[in-house]
């Protein structure tokens, strides 16, 4: 496996644990002590974490298969940052209520659109 594959998938693997402690986190622990909004919008940030931690796998084994797609290193790259800054930014805000870290979550959410950009773009020739 190419050396930056290896990186991506021990990624997305760590952060898709992550995603599935912080779920039954959420489910157990939080789940009598937010309110409701509060609470969706930490399970908003669990459903993407858990999405775009696949999304780093599936990018780590398609750059395993296609080393010569460049794109897809900075698509998984992107993912990873996404994913503190977007869903990091909504449970802090879902814990806390401070409202300030919802500013942060969109630009989670604009690395998101760039991988996923990037994955449309990375089969293409030079």
């Amino acid at each position: 496996m190419v050396a930056g594959a290896h990186w991506l998938l021990r990624t997305g693997a760590a952060l898709a644990l992550l995603g599935v402690v912080l779920g039954a986190f959420g489910a157990h622990a939080l789940k009598n002590s937010l309110s409701a909004d509060m609470l969706a919008a930490y399970q908003t940030g669990v459903q993407y974490h858990l999405l775009h931690a696949l999304g780093i796998v599936l990018i780590a084994i398609l750059a395993a298969s296609q080393p010569t797609w460049r794109r897809l290193h900075l698509a998984g790259w992107l993912m990873a940052v996404g994913v503190p800054l977007f869903s990091g930014s909504l449970y802090l805000l879902a814990i806390t209520g401070v409202r300030t870290f919802g500013a942060i979550t969109p630009l989670g959410g604009l690395c998101f659109i760039a991988a996923w950009g990037l994955l449309v773009i990375a089969p293409a020739r030079k």
